[in-house]
């Protein structure tokens, strides 16, 4: 399976970019290998001045990738990477390296037992009902620019 993690640089000792959109390089990843297919640079992206989360989710989808790993996903995007199939793992930081791993272990969980939980792909809440921002302060009530949450 390929997955796309949004990067500070074009190789896997770089760290996850926090945002999706604007990240420096979009890397594309096969779990069963662990290797790293393409590095993409997103350094015109990076730039625009709107549009560049919906521009970059339709460059990575485009690429065949079913799940991304970022810091954050903006709402705009959302809807792309819905449209295409491809889950979201928001909140999502480190070495890009040892994110991979630790993503691709559980995926590949051999017994029937694990691969049913474990093994199975992160199920993710991209549809922005997540934790709110207001964090139950009074501040909002806990909806919108929701941060999907994912659990094996």
């Amino acid at each position: 399976m390929k997955i796309a993690i949004s990067a500070t640089e074009g190789n896997l000792d770089a760290q996850v970019d926090q945002r999706f959109g604007r990240a420096a390089w979009f890397l594309i990843i096969e779990t069963e290998t662990g290797e790293l297919l393409e590095a993409i640079d997103n350094s015109t992206g990076k730039e625009v001045a709107h549009g560049a989360g919906i521009s970059a989710a339709a460059l990575v989808a485009d690429k065949g990738v079913r799940v991304v790993l970022t810091g954050r996903v903006g709402p705009k995007a959302v809807p792309v990477f819905e449209k295409a199939n491809v889950q979201i793992v928001n909140d999502t930081s480190g070495i890009v390296r040892n994110v991979v791993a630790g993503f691709i272990e559980p995926v590949q969980a051999t017994s029937s037992t694990a691969a049913s939980q474990a093994g199975t792909p992160r199920q993710c809440n991209n549809d922005g009902s997540g934790r709110g921002m207001g964090q139950g302060k009074g501040q909002g009530r806990g909806m919108g620019q929701g941060r999907g949450q994912c659990r094996r």
